[in-house]
């Protein structure tokens, strides 16, 4: 690694190599983005050699049976880590289905599951769930991808938000949340509600800015617990995952005989069928490298724009402090009101938590606030299957349509933003470019998460009060 590399990557990083905390730190091990990004693992398991995996699980079990597991945060990152892995491991044992999102689903839903048929040890429970609620560690999880997506943008994308792949982005939000809202009322479920529990936890580009933290939202309007609304958004989200990897088969199989249904169908992995343009979509490359002091900084900046978010909130009630958070990172960037390391150092941040510790939250999550009787009654209601695949359906195929209008090709533009904004982020990105045969789209699918996330997330608070 360079010493102007390491230079940009924070200050006190002097020289190549390094000592200390300011040692650089890899983002990945090989070609690995992230531990719940599909893939053969062979004996690692939550990345760990299986001699040590199966040790550290068995003291964790032991202590969990005989109800001797500390109830503290500490007890909680071991325990969801390690089931988190372990899921993941077994997810990604099966070829074809691990590109469906198997892993995550196991994450998602078994946890639930062993909770329903008793085979979790209570003292077990009790860990994760205080872990998850009293302990913040959702909160601690949300923040960091609203602050490392925000900061990690660059500025000049942020205010332009790439002036032609902005319509798309835009223009699919728009027309599906409001096509979902009209369905929604017509079979009964209410305008407002339709789109607040299925198009947004949807098209909020991944579970950090989608279901969880929408699950908290709706909780404090309705003065409920978040688990009442997290089965369904969970489902939702799920199944819709699985709708975009299918969906983006069929593109990658029109694209085989290279016809054209009409001028600029298929780019055949082009976005822009105009030459010359590609600049106005750049994006700043991802660093391959970190520090600790980095990592420490970019902690230290989400947690403040946290406790920002949650006391603009208290005075502001009009507003989620989610939506708080998100408005003064926002301004944070804009303004430029932060040196280019501090920025670094809180994408950096983000990068790590959503690398590493997907599985366990949702775990975590699972365990709190899935219910198996909920999300079955969700999934065996017609009205919830339908709204879900529409969700799907309109996203792409009116994000294809608008790019289309200004010069991009239709099916790459029904891809990302459209598809990439219905998956589960993260690990649905890399399933439904993979499935498209177009992984060389992942900026844009960086984009539209980054930037489509955090204004569905603001949308949707600004919705909340007029939920049914």
């Amino acid at each position: 690694m360079s010493e102007n590399k390491l230079d940009s990557m924070n200050d006190e990083t002097a020289a190549p190599g390094g000592t200390g905390m300011s040692r650089p730190v890899e983002a990945s091990v090989g070609n690995r983005l992230g531990t719940h990004h599909p893939g053969k693992q062979g004996l690692k398991i939550a990345s760990l050699p299986l001699p040590a995996y199966l040790a550290m699980a068995a003291v964790v079990l032991i202590a969990a049976m005989t109800g001797t597991l500390p109830e503290s945060m500490v007890s909680g990152f071991a325990v969801t880590i390690l089931l988190g892995g372990l899921l993941i491991w077994i997810g990604n044992l099966f070829p074809v289905i691990r590109d469906f999102g198997l892993p995550t689903v196991l994450c998602t839903f078994a946890p639930a599951l062993l909770l329903f048929l008793g085979l979790l040890p209570e003292n077990l429970v009790t860990v994760v769930q205080t872990f998850v609620a009293p302990q913040g560690f959702l909160d601690f999880f949300v923040v960091a991808v609203i602050a490392g997506s925000i900061l990690g943008m660059p500025r000049a994308m942020l205010l332009k938000a790439g002036p032609r792949f902005a319509v798309p982005l835009l223009g699919c939000l728009a027309a599906t949340f409001l096509i979902i809202g009209a369905i929604g009322a017509l079979m009964g479920m209410g305008f407002f509600n339709a789109m607040l529990l299925i198009a947004a936890p949807i098209m909020a580009g991944g579970l950090g800015l989608g279901a969880l933290p929408m699950s908290e939202m709706y909780a404090a309007k309705t003065g409920t617990d978040p688990a009442t609304f997290m089965g369904d958004l969970m489902s939702a989200v799920v199944l819709a995952n699985v709708v975009c990897i299918l969906i983006a088969g069929v593109y990658n199989g029109l694209g085989k005989n290279r016809r054209q249904l009409f001028v600029g169908f298929n780019g055949h992995g082009e976005l822009l069928r105009i030459k010359g343009k590609a600049g106005e979509l750049g994006t700043s490359k991802k660093r391959d490298a970190s520090s600790y002091i980095a990592l420490g900084k970019g902690l230290a900046i989400a947690a403040v724009l946290f406790v920002l978010g949650e006391l603009l909130g208290t005075f502001l009630e009009f507003l989620h402090p989610y939506a708080w958070t998100i408005i003064a990172a926002a301004a944070l960037k804009i303004f430029g009101l932060l040196p280019k390391d501090l920025e670094d150092s809180t994408s950096d941040w983000g990068e790590m938590v959503t690398s590493v510790l997907v599985p366990a939250l949702l775990v975590g999550v699972s365990i709190t606030y899935i219910k198996i009787d909920e999300v079955l009654a969700s999934m065996a209601n017609p009205v919830f299957i339908v709204l879900t695949i529409a969700t799907v359906i309109v996203a792409t195929l009116s994000s294809g349509f608008l790019g289309w209008l200004v010069k991009f090709h239709f099916v790459e533009a029904a891809i990302t933003p459209g598809l990439v904004m219905a998956d589960t982020g993260g690990s649905g990105d890399v399933s439904v470019l993979s499935a498209a045969n177009r992984m060389h789209l992942m900026p844009f699918a960086a984009l539209t998460n980054r930037v489509g996330g955090a204004l569905v997330l603001f949308v949707t608070a600004l919705l909340v009060p007029f939920m049914g």
